[in-house]
């Protein structure tokens, strides 16, 4: 295997497309898989604090990463960050089949799923400003 250059690393275009048949909507929708800081920033976004304490917020997460993965055909995003709570709203079945598509294309495995599922605590009830 050839080691390579960091012009070589920096020119290819490593993030994946693909197109998902989503039949609740009538129609398809591209994910692209998420690259290495927006990951991490939506990682990030799944914490907050609670009493002086991190926590786990997993409210409409598989919404979160479908918002971010979801791309027009220019590759411009098809929906931004205010408009999580709607989608959210959507089927649920159809966000779960997104949400494992993009799951895959940004190397998010069942068991970084489990693990933040399994771990999650209660977030304070309440209103709150963000999606």
């Amino acid at each position: 295997m050839t080691l390579l250059s960091k012009n070589e690393i920096f020119g290819v275009d490593d993030r994946k497309t693909e197109d998902v048949p989503v039949p609740e909507w009538g129609g398809t929708v591209r994910l692209r898989g998420l690259s290495g800081s927006e990951r991490d920033a939506y990682e990030a976004s799944l914490q907050k604090q609670v009493g002086g304490k991190q926590v786990q917020d997993l409210r409409n997460f598989r919404a979160r990463l479908v918002a971010l993965s979801a791309i027009n055909e220019d590759g411009s995003p098809l929906f931004d960050q205010n408009e999580v709570a709607a989608l959210s709203g959507r089927s649920g079945a159809a966000l779960s089949r997104l949400f494992d598509v993009a799951c895959r294309l940004s190397g998010i495995t069942d068991e970084d799923v489990t693990a933040l599922e399994g771990n999650s605590e209660p977030a304070q009830s309440g209103p709150s400003t963000s999606a």
